[in-house]
């Protein structure tokens, strides 16, 4: 039961990064803005690294006991 929770947040965390990496690559690859106002050089490592820690993130979330 306390288990809940744990996997819940780990499901969030994993789709939210893996949106944001897809999203984040789609934008790249069309040499679309990633973010207003942003430079491209700023914003994609920005995003992506914002991507990896909530992948990370879900990662931890589920492989918790």
């Amino acid at each position: 039961m306390d288990n809940g929770p744990a996997v819940f947040a780990g499901t969030v965390f994993l789709l939210f990064g893996g949106a944001l990496l897809a999203w984040t690559g789609a934008r790249a690859l069309r040499r679309a803005p990633v973010a207003d106002g942003v430079r491209p050089a700023v914003a994609v490592p920005l995003a992506l690294l914002a991507a990896g820690t909530s992948l990370a993130l879900g990662a931890w979330c589920l492989a918790r006991p």
